[in-house]
């Protein structure tokens, strides 16, 4: 009868073992972490002039493009400028939509050829349905060259530098073209500092003979 009772007890230790297992912190932990769901993966479509379909970039496919277009973007503050350039100065459009996993968040229209410097354009209707204004932005410098690579069909361009935001400058200023003009203006410094350097030994020379003749003088 004993043996029966501390078999009994035995089993009954088990299960409670058991439940304290299943229900406990660690089981806890282990079930919020299988519940939690997964963030889905980034993904950008573009579409725009010369595209006869749209690009559909994924972040599991081509990491690198799907980053390089968001970050046209994801820097624009809440508001924006209220009136854009004129529409002959825009240039092509191009509209990219990003999105998780297959749902659109955002969509914005980039001009990276507009007169001044790439420009984007916010909607204030966004897939999404969040709450925000209509406003224009000035884009990043590499905006023309970063959708080339993607895979949009513009010319490639040298004349940009990496980074920065809105311009649309050449790396060196036109007048930085002209090396005539830079030789002319070295002979002209030239010039002038050794103009400066024969006034100086003048003055020089001229105080010498002034106080040698002072000398002289008095030594008589």
């Amino acid at each position: 009868m004993v043996e029966r009772v501390r078999r009994l007890l035995g089993v009954v230790a088990m299960v409670v073992a058991a439940v304290v297992l299943t229900t406990g912190p660690a089981a806890q932990a282990a079930g919020a972490h299988q519940a939690a769901p997964k963030t889905p993966p980034a993904g950008v479509d573009i579409t725009g002039v010369g595209l006869t379909e749209p690009l559909r970039l994924r972040v599991d496919t081509a990491p690198t493009h799907v980053v390089a277009v968001i970050d046209q973007v994801s820097w624009f503050g809440r508001t924006g400028e209220a009136k854009g350039p004129k529409p002959a100065d825009l240039g092509p459009k191009y509209t990219i939509v990003v999105l998780a996993g297959d749902v659109p968040k955002q969509t914005y229209d980039l001009y990276p050829l507009a007169k001044g410097g790439p420009r984007a354009f916010r909607p204030a209707k966004q897939p999404d349905l969040r709450k925000t204004t209509a406003g224009w932005f000035l884009g990043r410098l590499t905006m023309s060259e970063t959708l080339r690579a993607a895979g949009v069909p513009l010319e490639r361009r040298l004349d940009t530098v990496t980074g920065g935001v809105g311009g649309g400058e050449r790396t060196l200023p036109e007048d930085g073209l002209n090396p005539g003009r830079d030789l002319d203006d070295a002979i002209a410094e030239l010039q002038r500092l050794l103009l400066l350097n024969v006034g100086v030994m003048l003055v020089i020379t001229v105080g010498l003979a002034g106080i040698a003749l002072l000398v002289r003088r008095r030594t008589r």
